[in-house]
């Protein structure tokens, strides 16, 4: 088995990075690898999310990936003393020799990559998914996209998703990169640097571009290639 990672993330244009990630391997070649997607820019959020990262990631590899959401979830259960404690959304992967196992809360992301297609294994836990189930006009629900359903303050066992990807390419990203790149020059990125998942990771996060009115959203992305023998 041969893992290698890559992982990077870069600053929006409001306040400071209220993203994180962490990569852990353990003595035994697992990797547990968590993307964070802090919610506003609160006093609390950009000191808290490196904190979430790295619980969610060496819980995630000694665990599980349930075990390291809800791990983290634990250290922001309370809203604190003064009623602003950090809240954020995140995405972990377990990946050792035989599979990948991602769990995730909100709206970080999960793809895989098996070297001809690009799919997409999380579902955004958004009142805008939730919309679409039901069927209304797309751009009814698209004004509920920012409105997330469940994050790390309120995960628990029944609303944390999981699930297996056998891809041997494993994409995390928080929204400031899947919400700002176009799936097409995602996929393209990635068939030009598929086998260097550091050079991946600093293009996908280098491609997310500003909106219309000027905003970039904080953008964050870990990959991860695991060659089976």
């Amino acid at each position: 088995m041969t893992i290698t990672t890559g992982l990077a993330t870069r600053e929006g244009t409001v306040q400071d990075n209220a993203d994180a990630a962490r990569v852990y391997r353990m003595s035994t070649g697992t990797i547990g690898a968590a993307v964070i997607d802090g919610i506003g820019h609160g006093p609390h959020t950009s000191a808290t999310a490196p904190l979430l990262a790295e619980v969610a990631a060496r819980v995630t590899a000694h665990r599980g990936a349930l075990a390291g959401i809800l791990n983290a979830g634990l250290l922001i259960a309370d809203e604190g003393h003064d009623g602003e404690e950090a809240n954020a959304v995140a995405v972990v992967a377990l990946v050792e020799e035989a599979y990948t196992r991602i769990a995730w809360v909100g709206d970080c992301r999960a793809y895989g990559w098996d070297d001809t297609r690009l799919r997409r294994y999380s579902t955004d836990q958004t009142m805008g998914q939730w919309v679409r189930q039901y069927g209304p006009p797309v751009e009814i629900a698209e004004h509920f996209d920012d409105w997330v359903r469940v994050t790390l303050h309120s995960a628990t066992v029944a609303t944390t998703r999981e699930l297996d990807i056998p891809d041997p390419l494993v994409i995390l990203t928080s929204d400031g990169v899947h919400d700002q790149v176009p799936e097409h020059d995602m996929i393209e990125l990635i068939r030009k640097h598929a086998r260097t998942p550091q050079a991946l990771a600093d293009a996908l996060v280098a491609a997310a571009q500003p909106d219309k009115d000027g905003y970039r959203d904080d953008a964050t992305a870990i990959v991860i290639r695991n060659i089976r023998n």
